[in-house]
């Protein structure tokens, strides 16, 4: 089993990305277009790319699985429908797990993606999550300045 890793470091305080992170609202800003977060260990931690229909393109049914606020943060993740079959249904689902660490003013954020399976369905679920997180990042980069 393997693990994504990827490294970032912003110019805003820890709780400004705690925050659009752990606010149904303010992750709308960044990640996807509607969300539904309760920031509590086992909260729903869903995020809708589709917001017409949230059985579609979602992590619909995901849970917060860790939560130290300011520090770390878990969930389970389901990834797009396109590989329903290799990773989301039934399970396996894969989970995503977040660092916080202050650094003066900045923050410095580290992004695991693990519970990755074996196989060329899975490697190229792999290939395109390592895309989208990029971007996803990207876009948190540029929505804190």
């Amino acid at each position: 089993m393997t693990t994504m890793e990827f490294k970032l470091t912003l110019n805003a305080p820890i709780e400004t990305v705690w925050h659009t992170w752990t606010d149904s609202k303010d992750i709308t800003n960044w990640f996807s277009p509607e969300a539904y977060i309760d920031p509590r260990m086992g909260g729903p931690y869903e995020l809708y790319f589709d917001p017409s229909n949230h059985d579609h393109q979602s992590t619909k049914g995901c849970k917060i699985t860790e939560i130290k606020p300011r520090t770390s943060l878990g969930f389970q993740w389901r990834g797009p429908d396109m590989f329903n079959e290799t990773m989301n249904d039934p399970a396996p689902i894969t989970f995503v797990h977040i660092t916080f660490e202050v650094d003066s003013e900045k923050t410095h954020v580290t992004v695991h993606h693990g519970g990755w399976g074996k196989g060329e369905k899975w490697e190229e679920a792999k290939a395109w999550h390592i895309r989208a997180w990029e971007g996803v990042l990207a876009g948190l980069e540029k929505y804190l300045g």
